[in-house]
């Protein structure tokens, strides 16, 4: 079983529940998921393009059909904030659920509403997507523009709270100030190696050691145009270079999956920051072609107990270091 750390489902619900769908969870995703041998996941609400114009009334629509998903889905959701009610989920064939959101735009200059974010079940917080907000700058924002004052405050309330940090998107002036103010670990949800695909959002090994340092994870992205440069060598297996990579940086023990699969995704929102029509890495598609990994992990020679760590014990024992009770 497998837990993925950053999936834009909520965007999909949003989606189709705003046209007037129900169940979107269980009618579109959930035979995926069941194929792919994924227990749970990091789901994501993210203010998504062009909606990201009136950050907060997307917001609001996006948590008003997040928590009616959940609550009319209860037999296949579970909302979890440790370990233990990971396994209890598994117990009762439900999905377990970690709440995530990416990027506080929708708070303007308001770093108190991580309160109400924590009240609604989030533990899981990038503190911006790919733009610059109030509290820091995303991986298209100005490159020598980094954490702000307000950013800093973010942190700490983040931190006193016991919420997971996730760094992926920030622009590098932001990665490290973070690193100046961050007491606790932090994740690189969905960022692959630069070393082997030099683009922005990917992250560099001096980076990639500092989470390691900091006793975080690493969540390896499944993206084509985050494998290789090279169009022939946006695969599965190339990927793999990548879990390597990381792992012969950091060790197995700081190493996730943090697919950003795009079928939770419109064309007109994923065209707005790829290059190309989406049409899924070979090899690793979707969810469901997750076992293909898993295999191709084990003939690497990659053991169970490393898969496993990989899949999901390492971030289960992160939940339990960061989020409080």
């Amino acid at each position: 079983m497998l837990i993925d750390i950053h999936g834009d489902i909520w965007t999909d619900v949003t989606v189709k529940r705003s046209l007037g769908e129900k169940d979107i969870i269980k009618r579109y995703h959930l035979d995926r998921f069941r194929k792919g041998k994924m227990a749970g996941g990091t789901f994501i609400l993210w203010i998504d393009p062009p909606h990201d114009e009136n950050p907060k009334e997307r917001f609001l629509e996006s948590v008003k059909y997040m928590c009616q998903e959940i609550w009319e889905n209860q037999d296949i959701l579970k909302v979890i904030y440790s370990s233990k009610d990971f396994y209890s989920a598994v117990d009762e064939g439900k999905l377990a659920v970690i709440l995530g959101m990416e990027g506080l735009s929708p708070l303007g200059e308001e770093s108190e509403g991580i309160y109400a974010l924590y009240q609604l079940g989030f533990r899981q917080i990038s503190l911006t997507w790919n733009e610059q907000n109030a509290f820091a700058t995303g991986a298209r924002g100005d490159e020598k523009r980094g954490l702000t004052e307000l950013g800093k405050r973010a942190i700490k309330i983040i931190e006193d709270l016991g919420i997971i940090l996730d760094v992926s998107h920030a622009n590098d002036k932001t990665f490290w100030d973070i690193c100046k103010v961050a007491t606790k670990p932090i994740i690189a949800s969905h960022s692959n190696a630069r070393a082997l695909c030099p683009v922005p959002r990917n992250i560099t090994d001096e980076q990639i050691k500092a989470i390691g340092e900091r006793g975080g994870l690493v969540g390896i992205n499944a993206f084509n145009e985050f494998i290789h440069v090279d169009r022939d060598k946006r695969n599965v297996d190339y990927l793999i270079n990548h879990i390597e990579h990381i792992v012969e940086l950091i060790g197995i023990d700081h190493v996730a999956f943090g697919f950003d699969f795009f079928e939770y995704l419109e064309e007109d929102t994923s065209q707005t920051f790829i290059e190309d029509p989406y049409r899924g890495t070979p090899g690793i598609e979707d969810i469901s072609k997750a076992p293909n990994l898993i295999k191709k992990l084990q003939e690497r020679g990659f053991s169970k107990e490393d898969i496993e760590k990989i899949s999901y014990k390492n971030f289960l024992n992160l939940m339990d270091r960061v989020l409080k009770p």
